[in-house]
């Protein structure tokens, strides 16, 4: 592998770079609550070759912001759902946006 391969791989968001007892560690979290977050369909961590989840930058970033909810008294499963719904309603707003200020299609000339 190359240092530039290797390079591109930490710079991308949804390369599996972490444990889970790393991914654990730095959200200040437990091992269970990021199974949680699975099991609610939140995130779907990746596997190595032995099996043991990988999260990548991505996933930490959703799963911080589930567990800022749960820390706020959010159920978990609760949590969950939130972050979907706002992730929805993200995209349908950029969809908006994109057909707002798309240009109008190509006008046709009217038989006259």
């Amino acid at each position: 592998m190359t240092a530039e391969i290797s390079h591109d791989r930490l710079n991308d968001e949804d390369y599996p770079a972490y444990t889970m007892g790393r991914a654990a560690e730095m959200l200040d979290t437990t091992p269970t609550f990021l199974r949680a977050l699975g099991e609610a369909k939140l995130i779907t961590p990746l596997r190595s070759e032995g099996g043991h989840r990988r999260y990548s930058r991505y996933q930490l970033r959703i799963a911080a912001r589930a567990r800022e909810l749960v820390d706020q008294g959010t159920p978990v499963d609760a949590a969950c759902r939130i972050i979907i719904l706002e992730d929805q309603l993200d995209e349908a707003q950029r969809i908006n946006e994109e057909l707002r200020t798309a240009p109008s299609g190509p006008h046709r000339k009217t038989d006259v």
